[in-house]
């Protein structure tokens, strides 16, 4: 199977993702398979590889590295506990909904009827292609990076699980309500990194129009961005 030819333009492209899900890829092929749907690969002239396999190795380890924070981080959980707490989290919505605030539908590589039929938003295509980049990290990084990049996208999932609270994608209801009032650009900012480096601490500010509208703190980037995120809708819609 041949491997698919990455032009500056892709390159540049899958760099720009590969920096916004915070991992250096040795082997861009790997980023770009995972983000090459079967319609587009059915449609080239050559055969070249999908993201259904990537899917298949993500899927294990996603549920190893979940299976493993629950096991770490919740001493005192019984075991249908955390079986439940998992099954709520690592579900076909979360997937889906992280893939699209991290806006791997943009960088989907779709076949035609695929792409007429609503594919960059389609939730099993957001599962699936999340399932394949962590496939694709594991692969490429090793165990220990994909490890740390599943966490650093639902340990605030289960942090909200295990206090009986639904996991609100904050980012996504800002970039909806910002849309909705118009074209504003949203941006987020790095403000403060504190703590050793097995305990740091991240505060970010989320701007909207240039202006500060909120600011969060967390445990990871993701999890300050959507505390930032969060304060700034309670800003907008106290307005």
């Amino acid at each position: 199977m041949e491997q698919a030819i990455l032009s500056p333009a892709r390159e540049k492209e899958l760099h720009r993702l590969s920096e916004k899900l915070e991992v250096q890829f040795s082997n861009l092929e790997l980023l770009n398979q995972a983000l090459t749907h079967t319609s587009f690969a059915n449609e080239e002239r050559r055969t070249i590889p999908h993201n259904e396999r990537l899917e298949f190795l993500g899927d294990a380890v996603l549920e190893l590295a979940s299976s493993t924070y629950l096991y770490e981080h919740f001493p005192d959980m019984p075991e249908g506990e955390l079986t439940r707490t998992r099954a709520s989290v690592v579900c076909s919505e979360t997937l889906a909904r992280l893939a699209d605030g991290l806006g791997l539908g943009d960088y989907l590589l779709l076949g035609h009827g695929e792409e007429m039929s609503g594919g960059r938003t389609r939730q099993t295509n957001l599962e699936d292609v999340f399932e394949a980049v962590i496939g694709a990290i594991y692969l490429d990084q090793g165990w220990e990076a994909a490890r740390e990049y599943v966490m650093r996208e639902l340990a605030p999932a289960f942090h909200l699980a295990k206090r009986g609270e639904a996991f609100r994608d904050y980012k996504t209801m800002l970039q909806e309500y910002v849309f909705r009032k118009g074209n504003q650009r949203i941006g987020y900012e790095l403000v403060a990194e504190d703590g050793p480096d097995h305990a740091k601490s991240f505060t970010f500010c989320v701007r909207v129009t240039g202006k500060v509208l909120g600011t969060g703190t967390g445990r990871s980037k993701k999890e300050a961005e959507q505390r930032a995120a969060q304060q700034a809708l309670e800003t907008l819609e106290a307005r």
